[in-house]
């Protein structure tokens, strides 16, 4: 559950083993995200402001809104490639930017953050394959650096997810040998070779020509229905957004201002703003 209010409570989630009523003891969801009061700004500009936001385990969450909104920046802090200027945020139960020491939560030191950081893994928009490396090599270079993995280990790994994203005859191509599809099918394998908690997804189909947008969503709706990984996926997909996603939530100005399953979100938005922005990206007259 998203929400911006000051209660510092607010988020707090039911205690396992906690019981709302007359009958058994709720255990509420495993969280694999947690952000709690994050702020980020660009000078003047203010793109996360006071952002409390709850992924549970193998959820899939949308996030939607106007371009500038600010929902990339939840993508690019949760992955370190932004740091952000005020709050805490929790992958699994380990603070990202930060650690235990005598008791307190105090700034994180880089290789805390950078084993954090492996648990989350991203598809991003221009699909940063190494140019130099084939298939295979873009997908095994992570394992095999990072996890320690052996290269006989990393190749038996990469081709399952190549035969996963439909590309197993594309081991040995480089990504000059590919189509637009095929280099983020590539990407998507890479992400999941480092068998993350969470992956994030940034617009991974806009800038693909129409006619490979088909694969790629397939391949995203395939991860999706296995049900198995943590997938935040910012998104103007509407369609494929309503198929596939746990939770939607409309992000503008820095804030959540609307949040629900996506049968609410795109049939009965409360919000005028949502109202506006999905009029405006499904082309429709009247909400």
């Amino acid at each position: 559950m998203a929400t911006n209010e000051s209660d510092p409570t607010a988020m707090s989630p039911t205690p396992l083993g906690t019981s709302t009523g007359s009958g058994p003891p709720h255990h509420p969801p495993r969280i694999a995200v947690r952000m709690e009061n994050v702020r980020k700004a660009f000078g003047d500009l203010v793109v996360l402001d006071g952002l409390d936001l709850e992924v549970a385990h193998a959820e899939r969450l949308v996030i939607m809104g106007p371009s500038g909104s600010g929902k990339t920046t939840i993508l690019r802090v949760l992955m370190t490639l932004e740091r952000p200027d005020d709050g805490i945020i929790w992958i699994g139960d380990q603070p990202l930017y930060h650690e235990q020491r005598d008791g307190e939560l105090v700034s994180a030191g880089h290789r805390h953050i950078s084993a954090v950081r492996r648990n989350v893994s991203m598809v991003f928009q221009h699909f940063n394959l190494f140019p130099h490396m084939t298939s295979l090599d873009n997908i095994t270079i992570g394992p095999r650096k990072a996890l320690g993995l052996s290269r006989e280990e990393a190749n038996e790994r990469a081709r399952d997810l190549l035969d996963l994203v439909g590309l197993s005859d594309k081991a040995d191509s480089k990504p000059a040998q590919l189509s637009g599809g095929q280099k983020q099918r590539v990407a998507i394998a890479r992400a999941l070779a480092m068998q993350p908690e969470v992956v994030l997804f940034d617009e991974v189909t806009s800038a693909l020509d129409p006619e490979l947008v088909g694969e790629v969503l397939g391949v995203l709706r395939e991860i999706a229905l296995a049900g198995e990984t943590t997938m935040i996926l910012v998104t103007h997909e509407m369609g494929f957004a309503r198929e596939v996603a746990d939770r939607v939530i409309m992000f503008d100005g820095g804030r959540v201002i609307e949040e629900g399953p996506p049968a609410k979100i795109f049939s009965e938005p409360v919000q005028q703003r949502t109202q506006d922005f999905l009029r405006a990206v499904l082309g429709r007259e009247e909400m």
